[in-house]
């Protein structure tokens, strides 16, 4: 892989653009349309949401060097594929155009624009401040992720709709932050993360609870504005199963086989997200 491809961490950042997309069908309904105008707002919103997810993505790596040469020894500033400056610069120009993304359409989506800033300054105090303590980073981390699916519907102009897939998502990626400090936990010295401080089986509590918070909330479209035996209400029920199927599956193990479980909560999120699509055809 590209050294910058590996720094941006390409997966996530291309999961985050899906899943803006994603979030703004799903609140719009009425299948996948083919509207100019619709796809013109959501992929610029998509775009300003994969800027900020590889910015903060560079930036992450920017300032865990050290610790990254213990639990990562292969990403590109520890390798020396890419100089730290040139990662500085690109993580600005990211987060710059990010913003610039959603200005042409921030009169159409008023709601993008809070959205975003509330999500980079999430973002930036997450990295310079409260990652270092632990569970409070997780808290921001599960925010983030759940302001993908807000951020689409906002620029569907329906964001309330998504809101459950916006807490589905807290939970699961929770959840999976707590995971991946308890494989990180002999290279995190300088964080007082939840498995460092509390010890794995409070780690384990708390991960095995955040993915009970998204199975329990799992239901609530099919409750609320999903017919059960319409077709769309049929494709959410069969996916969302499998997921939450996966998502017990990935707390099954811990506190032992913390990288295999964390891999499978990513799994569980990927066809969580086609649950959420199946939304989009109500």
């Amino acid at each position: 892989m590209h050294p910058w491809l590996h720094l941006v961490r390409v997966g996530n950042t291309l999961t985050a653009f899906a899943g803006t997309v994603v979030g703004g069908l799903a609140a719009r309904g009425a299948g996948i349309p083919g509207t100019s105008g619709f796809w013109f707002v959501v992929l610029l919103a998509a775009v300003s949401t994969a800027c900020v997810t590889a910015g903060g993505n560079v930036v992450n790596d920017v300032l865990d060097r050290e610790s990254d040469r213990t639990n990562h020894p292969d990403r590109p500033l520890v390798t020396g594929a890419v100089s730290v400056g040139a990662a500085r610069t690109g993580a600005a120009t990211l987060l710059v155009v990010g913003g610039l993304a959603i200005l042409p359409v921030v009169l159409i989506a008023p709601l993008l624009l809070p959205i975003f800033l509330i999500a980079v300054a999430a973002l930036l105090g997450y990295e310079f401040r409260f990652k270092s303590v632990g569970f409070a980073g997780n808290l921001l981390v599960a925010s983030l992720t759940g302001m993908v699916f807000l951020y689409g519907g906002a620029a569907a102009g329906n964001a309330w709709v998504v809101v459950p897939f916006a807490l589905m998502a807290f939970g699961a990626t929770l959840s999976r932050e707590v995971i991946k400090d308890m494989e990180d936990a002999e290279g995190d010295t300088e964080r007082r993360t939840l498995p460092r401080v509390r010890g794995f089986g409070v780690a384990t509590t708390t991960a095995r609870l955040s993915v009970g918070l998204a199975i329990v909330l799992s239901p609530v479209p099919l409750l609320t504005y999903l017919a059960p035996a319409s077709i769309a209400g049929i494709m959410y029920l069969a996916s969302v199963v499998a997921a939450d199927a996966l998502f017990v599956v990935s707390v099954a193990w811990l506190p032992g086989r913390p990288h295999f479980e964390q891999t499978l909560s990513k799994a569980a999120m990927t066809v969580a997200l086609l649950a959420f699509l199946a939304v989009a055809f109500r």
